[in-house]
């Protein structure tokens, strides 16, 4: 059965190394029959959640950007990737502002289970990617139905193009076929 895939990417570099494992795993569940769709968070307008909550009666964000059509996206999704850079040991910015402004969906009927991350870096040392993991499990777990399906991470790439060749491209594609 076909499923419908989202992947979210949040690096604002033209050939980033986190979109080469975006387009990796896309690929991987197209092959797979699966229906992809890639959204960039290059060029968008998406501002701070504010805090208000009021999402929460009403299944919508007060304020009115480019947040809006993720919400919708990611709630009809079955399955979702988010690809980050690793910025300081953790998730993008624009990454963890978007899932802020998912605030939304905390009380929506979502179709999402799996949700897959893929991460880049340049520091290559073991344990770089925890902080970015625990951020987006923290995310996560305030689904009751959704969970953490698979991470891949690639180390010591700095340079846009830097992964060509790595074995991460791969795990990405594998992941994407078996989501």
């Amino acid at each position: 059965m076909s499923k419908k895939v989202l992947i979210v990417t949040s690096s604002l570099r033209k050939n980033s190394n986190s979109d080469a494992l975006a387009e990796a795993f896309a690929k991987g569940a197209e092959s797979a029959g699966n229906e992809v769709e890639i959204l960039s968070l290059k060029g968008r307008d998406i501002a701070y959640c504010k805090g208000c909550l009021a999402c929460q009666r009403t299944k919508k964000c007060v304020m009115s950007d480019d947040a809006a059509e993720f919400n919708e996206k990611v709630k009809h999704a079955d399955v979702l990737a988010f690809a980050s850079p690793i910025y300081y040991y953790s998730l993008s910015g624009q990454l963890k502002t978007l899932l802020d402004r998912l605030n939304p969906l905390f009380s929506a009927d979502c179709a999402f289970g799996d949700v897959y991350l893929l991460l880049t870096a340049a520091d290559d040392t073991p344990g770089t990617e925890e902080g970015a993991v625990k951020c987006m499990q923290g995310w996560i777990d305030c689904f009751d139905n959704a969970r953490l399906a698979g991470i891949v991470f690639c180390g010591g790439v700095n340079a846009p193009g830097d992964i060509a060749g790595a074995h991460a491209l791969k795990e990405a594609f594998e992941k994407g076929k078996n989501a």
